[in-house]
């Protein structure tokens, strides 16, 4: 049987590297009042990143490669001897003129330029796992990205949520979303979305694309999704990599998602039937549960610098994983 060609991408950063803070320091005086944008939340690491590579070993060893993207570091116990690891430098793929840079859509709006980049991959952050078996059709289905496009409303009350118009406006452009959704009705309209289409049904004689739900968790794509944006957009993609934090001005990967979507290009799939976020400044206990009972088969943690106790949030999440994932992967020296 032939391996499925998918390739994943994690990016990450050591924030305790004294030449990345000093550097990270350097530049980011300039934005004093850009506190969303240095938070140390978006940059630190909880020590978890070995449970990212066991899950990958033990739950997906179907991958052809894992891309590592990092600004040139790398965690000392990493065995980067592993044929399935591709060490990636933001140097390796972005141009000179936009590093250092210390915004993640900059950096993942180049991605499609990693070298020994597969079509199909699925792209991670650093603080989405895998906890339970997972087959290469999780994410792609006769060769399309598996996701759920249905709409939401935008309450413009978060720079993410700003940046996500941005994203919005541009696909206003270049798609008529009647024309879109009467051609791929049955991709709009799956009966696997339930209750969460029923802003399409409502939003159907409507002209105007408006904001896609978006599970954040690993996102599947197509390589040539982004080779088609940037032919496009290309202007405005290289005028906005120049904000070296995040800005209102960015464009944000859910550009080249939604991009995918209005193409056609995707398999319906309901994305939260196995996905779930766990903002742990309010749901760290019920992260720990469901990654000791296995609940989903991808779950996000994400980070904020107001979670109380957070050492000990943190020691138990590491408990919680070292219980289901307690081998060391070959990923490990």
């Amino acid at each position: 049987m032939k391996e499925p060609e998918i390739d994943f991408v994690i990016t990450w950063v050591d924030m305790n590297d004294p030449e990345w803070k000093e550097e990270f320091a350097r530049y980011s005086k300039r934005q004093v009042n850009e506190k969303n944008s240095v938070s140390e939340a978006r940059f630190r690491d909880y020590g978890f990143l070995r449970y990212w590579f066991r899950g990958v070993e033990k739950f997906a060893p179907w991958v052809r490669k894992i891309h590592f993207v990092t600004s040139g570091q790398k965690p000392e116990w990493l065995d980067e001897s592993n044929p399935k690891i591709n060490l990636v430098s933001h140097k390796d793929f972005i141009p000179e003129e936009f590093l250092p840079t210390y915004n993640s859509v900059v950096i993942e709006r180049y991605m499609y330029r990693i070298p020994g980049l597969a079509e199909k991959f699925v792209y991670f952050n650093d603080d989405f796992y895998i906890i339970n078996q997972i087959t290469p059709e999780r994410f792609f289905r006769g060769g399309l990205p598996c996701d759920i496009a249905v709409f939401q409303y935008n309450p413009s009350w978060s720079q993410w949520y700003v940046r996500i118009k941005n994203n919005i406006r541009l696909i206003n452009k270049h798609f008529d979303k009647r024309k879109v959704m009467a051609e791929f009705a049955d991709k709009w309209f799956a009966p696997c979305y339930g209750s969460k289409a029923r802003m399409n049904r409502l939003l159907r004689p409507y002209g105007k694309f408006i904001t896609l739900r978006t599970p954040h968790n690993a996102q599947p794509y197509l390589r040539s999704t982004f080779e088609e944006v940037w032919a496009a957009e290309g202007e405005e993609l290289t005028r906005t990599s120049a904000n070296r934090f995040r800005a209102v001005t960015d464009y944000t990967p859910e550009l080249f998602r939604t991009w995918q979507i209005c193409r056609g290009w995707f398999e319906p799939y309901n994305t939260y039937s196995d996905t779930k976020m766990f903002p742990l400044m309010i749901k760290s206990d019920k992260a720990i549960d469901a990654i000791e009972h296995q609940r989903y088969k991808l779950i996000c943690l994400n980070d904020n610098v107001h979670i109380r106790n957070y050492e000990q949030v943190m020691s138990r999440i590491a408990a919680a994983f070292a219980r289901i994932l307690p081998e060391k992967s070959s990923f490990e020296k």
